[in-house]
């Protein structure tokens, strides 16, 4: 069974790296889980703590997992820089990026204010 859906002789070697880390990134998410549902399911507590430790440690690997693709596949720096570390309802914050906004509130500025007069106008 294949990884791709195109033939390989007409992808680059970053396209195969991103479709690798692609793949890598979806295992380690779903061993996160894994480790997860073990951890919780267990009534003993040496075992939870050593779960516990190795879904971090898969959380650690698709993190950096997600910082490659971050680097080397376009359009995660965006989506990345959009929604990680917000505050608010998800959907609000989709809408704000795509220009939906609702015409000129006083509140679509971020929190940083006006760009244009800076500098002692």
């Amino acid at each position: 069974m294949s990884d791709y859906h195109e033939p390989t002789a007409e992808l680059s070697a970053l396209h195969r790296d991103q479709v690798r880390v692609l793949h890598s990134l979806r295992e380690e998410v779903e061993a996160v889980d894994w480790y997860n549902q073990r951890m919780a399911a267990s009534s003993d507590p040496t075992v939870r703590e050593i779960l516990q430790h190795n879904r971090d440690e898969e959380m650690e690997h698709a993190a950096m997992t997600l910082e490659w693709l971050r680097r080397n596949m376009d359009g995660w720096d965006d989506a990345l820089r959009t929604y990680l570390f917000t505050q608010g309802n998800l959907l609000e914050i989709e809408e704000e990026a795509e220009g939906g906004e609702s015409g000129g509130s006083e509140d679509s500025d971020l929190g940083i204010g006006s760009l244009k007069s800076r500098g002692g106008e």
